[in-house]
C-alpha cells in the first residue's frame, strides 16, 4: 500500500465504518466548542418539527428540513476553515481575516436562504 492509502486507514466496510467514526467525531466537537453550533441545532430541534407539521406536503417539507439543514452545514464547515486559519496564522493577517469572514458570510447566507424558503412556503 502507498502511503496515503495507510494514512486513510483500512478499506471497504471499515473505511465507512471510521468515516461515521470521524464523523461523529466532528459533531461532537462542533457542539462542545462552538456555541453558534449549539444554538443552531437548538433551533434545528424546533424547526424540523415545525416543518413536518406546517409543511403541506413531502416536497415543502423536505425544503424547510433541507433549508435548516444547510444551516448547521455552513456552521461546520465556517468553524474548520477558523480553526484552521487559526492554527496556521495566529498572527493578523489580511488572508486569515478574508476567509474566516467568507466563512461567516456563508453562515449569513445559509440563515437567509432558510428565511426566504420558510418565508415562500408559510407565506406564498
Amino acid at each position: 500500500m502507498s502511503a496515503p492509502e495507510n494514512f486513510k486507514g483500512k478499506r471497504g466496510l471499515w473505511r465507512l465504518i471510521n468515516a461515521l467514526g470521524y464523523s461523529c467525531e466532528g459533531l461532537r466537537a462542533a457542539w462542545q466548542n462552538e456555541a453558534a453550533f449549539r444554538l443552531e441545532m437548538l433551533s434545528a430541534g424546533i424547526a424540523i418539527p415545525l416543518a413536518f407539521y406546517l409543511g403541506k406536503t413531502g416536497v415543502e417539507r423536505a425544503l424547510m428540513i433541507g433549508s435548516v439543514a444547510l444551516i448547521l452545514i455552513a456552521e461546520i464547515l465556517n468553524s474548520a476553515v477558523e480553526a484552521v486559519v487559526d492554527k496556521a496564522s495566529p498572527e493578523k493577517n489580511e488572508l486569515a481575516k478574508r476567509a474566516k469572514d467568507m466563512g461567516s458570510a456563508a453562515v449569513l447566507l445559509s440563515l437567509l436562504n432558510a428565511a426566504a424558503v420558510w418565508a415562500c412556503l408559510l407565506w406564498g
